[in-house]
């Protein structure tokens, strides 16, 4: 892909398609380095899913046979000298804590090394797009943090859907603000 916010919208729509009520965006950069997690409270996957979910020609999917969306990632983060990890816990086995959790490592001064790209389109995107789930995205830098928990907005505006034109446009405009300042 040729930003990593289009491999966070395809790995947060596999959150919500595991049923997660929660999914946390968590990046993490410094000079060096650019840390991705996504966290999620889904179904979660068995060993056997795990075992194959980097495997381009696996996928869940009915509607094709190929599944490149952490294939594509893994690619990208081994491309900088970085790493991809998936850890998962099946609602089967673990009824109380179960989820998903993906962590890549990027290394920026990498000539292979993809840009961030349009993050705040794609965490608005995520949160128009399913406005009965809830989304942390939290980007720390070495001096600031930009952060958005979704349950916070639900508290203030109570019975204000998340995916009215005047919240999706307050939430650019709100992480917009925090990346300027």
């Amino acid at each position: 892909m040729k930003e990593l916010s289009l491999n966070i919208l395809d790995i947060v729509e596999n959150s919500v398609k595991a049923g997660a009520s929660l999914t946390e965006i968590l990046i993490d950069e410094n000079e060096e380095t650019l840390s991705l997690t996504i966290k999620d409270n889904g179904c979660g996957m068995t060993n056997e899913v795990l075992q194959t979910v980097t495997d381009p020609f696996y996928t869940t999917r009915t509607t094709r046979k190929v599944g490149l969306g952490l294939p594509l990632l893994k690619l990208e983060c081994e491309m900088t000298g970085g790493n991809l990890t998936v850890t998962s816990k099946h609602i089967n086995e673990f009824p109380n804590e179960h989820g998903t959790c993906v962590h890549a490592v990027f290394y920026k001064n990498h000539i292979d090394y993809t840009p961030l790209g349009d993050v705040i389109a794609s965490i608005t995107t995520l949160i128009q797009g399913h406005p009965d789930r809830d989304f942390l995205f939290s980007h720390k830098f070495e001096d600031k943090n930009v952060c958005l928990d979704t349950r916070e907005l639900r508290t203030v505006l109570e019975d204000v859907p998340l995916d009215s034109f005047e919240v999706i446009k307050w939430i650019k405009e709100f992480l917009n603000e925090q990346y300027i300042t």
